[in-house]
């Protein structure tokens, strides 16, 4: 190998010239040092591809510069040589053991000392190599990996939204028949209603003697009760039947199937739809009272997006921000909790040529570590068959990726 740069310690200058002159007629570069401290001083100011050194020197000996070489992460991976007259085997053990990578002793044979320098030039060239195709070849198995991981949650994000918004809008159309038949005939059944006891008061202004048997089915069926309750129980129809139809509503918004274009949406109907979806987790059970939602919305314009894909987003955080507290909820008292109620916070403002949408809660937060991961492909913090690591690396693509925001 030419070209090699080899540094030469010897404090001898006849063997100086002799070491020089045949690795010359070899073509490598040749820089010399005569002690100890002048070859660290020029293997650490420009480090050389191979040190041949000699072991007795004045000042710093040879064994004492190749340990503090190999303890310098600057020079550690230089091959040294040692080219000295100590021929003994405890000597060349040292040496070695010290991490030389060969010992070769005087007077040596010029050829043979030629070709131990040239095997371990060659050696180090083949290292540095195979270094840099690891290098290369990591380098792109991990870019291999990112667009891997980049295309599986298109996939997954499409696959899921195509499959969500196929089953919502189907449920939300199969409720919108029957329900508009209720809702429809609630207002005649409260009229019917009205008309019915109108005549049964007519009857009685008229007949105010009916006889026994319709004095005693009257009695029976408490018509005072029933001019008094039935219209609650319509009134509650009425109610439910509204409800449902808000519901329904609110499965439409979140399913908006998204073009491929942006379209103008509303951030707090889709807002509004997702916890409206979320509500039956919110609720009061027998661990906890109900989790309560704070809204704090601004004055937002239509903001051109895809609606379908921002309403995943929606719904990625607030489960997530309901399971975290959940777990924040572990060993608290039902007594406790009522004392301090969960909440989930959503806020809304408009800025200089952007939308800001903050949600929190007052779960116990994340550790800095999670917080690092938090949006890691198939990185979760929940246990075992809760948690896919996906909804907010997701999230992190629709907003980031899609809209060309910056998600925090």
């Amino acid at each position: 190998m030419s070209n090699g740069f080899i540094l030469v310690v010897d404090d001898n200058p006849t063997n100086l010239a002799v070491i020089c002159q045949a690795l010359r007629t070899e073509g490598w570069q040749i820089r010399i040092a005569m002690n100890g401290e002048d070859a660290l001083r020029k293997a650490t100011q420009n480090p050389p591809d191979l040190i041949l050194l000699d072991v007795q020197m004045p000042g710093i000996n040879g064994f004492e510069v190749c340990k503090r070489l190999k303890a310098d992460e600057a020079t550690s991976d230089i091959p040294i040589i040692f080219m000295t007259a100590l021929s003994d085997t405890d000597s060349k053990v040292k040496g070695l053991g010290l991490g030389a990578v060969d010992y070769v002793t005087k007077p040596f044979d010029q050829q043979e000392a030629i070709a131990r320098v040239r095997v371990h030039l060659q050696l180090r060239h083949l290292t540095h190599t195979l270094e840099e195709q690891v290098r290369d070849r990591t380098q792109a198995l991990s870019q291999a990996l990112e667009e891997l991981q980049h295309s599986h949650l298109q996939v997954i994000q499409s696959e899921k939204m195509s499959a969500l918004g196929n089953l919502v809008a189907g449920v939300a159309h199969e409720i919108n028949n029957p329900i508009g038949c209720v809702v429809g005939n609630v207002s005649a059944v409260e009229a019917t209603i009205k008309d019915l006891f109108g005549v049964i008061d007519l009857y009685g202004k008229h007949f105010p003697n009916p006889g026994a048997e319709i004095e005693d089915e009257l009695e029976t069926v408490d018509l005072d009760y029933l001019r008094e309750d039935l219209p609650k129980l319509v009134k509650a129809m009425r109610d439910g039947s509204d409800r449902i139809v808000c519901i329904s509503r609110s499965l439409s918004i979140f399913s908006r199937a998204d073009s491929d274009r942006k379209q103008a949406f509303n951030l707090h109907d889709g807002i509004d739809s997702t916890i409206l979806i979320l509500r039956h987790r919110l609720k009061a059970n027998k661990h906890r009272p109900e989790i309560q939602v704070l809204m704090d919305y601004g004055d937002l314009p239509l903001v051109e997006c895809f609606p379908g894909q921002i309403n995943q987003v929606f719904m990625n955080i607030l489960a997530n921000a309901i399971d975290a507290i959940d777990e924040s909820n572990q060993g608290r008292s039902f007594i406790e909790l009522e004392a301090n109620p969960n909440w989930i916070k959503v806020q809304t403002e408009i800025g200089v040529n952007h939308v800001q949408i903050a949600i929190s809660d007052n779960g116990f937060g994340m550790s800095q570590e999670v917080r690092s991961r938090v949006f890691d492909h198939l990185y979760t913090t929940k246990t075992v068959g809760k948690g896919t690591g996906l909804g907010l690396a997701i999230a992190q693509q629709i907003i980031e990726e899609k809209h060309g925001e910056r998600s925090k």
